[in-house]
């Protein structure tokens, strides 16, 4: 698979209507309107694909996603970074996770796991050997894994602010048989900037560094 393959996967429309037909429309409308606006002004060309639309970044496209990248980079490095202090909503969290599905630790056989995230309702993510969906509702699949606790805990494992173990310190507790549990972590890439500590951090090993010396 080359980078224009990987691109196309990245930005097309997931395939939730097969998973949750009922899946609230206006998701759907407001990821439609922006792609359409990005088709628009030149930095996604729109082709229709076997599953629905597709959409590839053009070279406008990739040189604003350079732009945007450098922008998350900064916002990773420099703002303050306190999940539990942060206005956070539990959709674009799994949205993200159902994008950076590793799929080939996945086990064989599909499964769910349900996120049961204090103060939101239940939300399912089916996990398939290539396909990754998310759903209100359980259709009949197992659900070997169940994800309890605060968003902050999960947001800040996802972003890269604290360990998963620092995350489980914190709330997050990952429930069911030892087999998935232990590997759980393992199903997903995590926040493609995460890897960016904060200036402040590294700041502060500088300067024990140079006392050291």
């Amino acid at each position: 698979m080359d980078a224009s393959d990987r691109t196309r996967d990245h930005v097309r429309q997931p395939p939730l209507q097969r998973y949750s037909p009922r899946r609230a429309a206006g998701s759907r409308t407001v990821l439609s309107e922006r792609l359409q606006e990005l088709v628009l002004v030149g930095a996604l060309a729109r082709t229709d694909g076997p599953h629905g639309p597709e959409y590839e970044l053009t070279e406008a496209g990739k040189e604003l996603a350079t732009l945007v990248g450098a922008l998350a980079t900064w916002g990773q490095r420099w703002l303050t970074r306190q999940p539990s202090r942060e206005d956070l909503d539990l959709e674009p969290v799994l949205i993200d996770m159902q994008r950076r599905v590793c799929f080939p630790a996945l086990p064989k056989q599909p499964l769910v796991v349900r996120f049961e995230i204090r103060g939101y309702r239940r939300r399912y993510m089916l996990l398939k050997k290539n396909e990754a969906s998310i759903c209100e509702n359980n259709l009949g699949f197992p659900e070997p894994v169940c994800v309890r606790g605060p968003l902050a805990a999960l947001v800040g494992w996802w972003r890269g602010d604290m360990s998963f173990v620092e995350a489980q310190r914190a709330g997050l507790t990952i429930e069911g048989s030892k087999a998935f549990t232990r590997v759980f972590a393992k199903w997903f890439m995590l926040y493609p900037f995460a890897h960016i500590g904060p200036a402040a951090r590294a700041s502060h090993k500088s300067r024990v560094s140079a006392l050291s010396a």
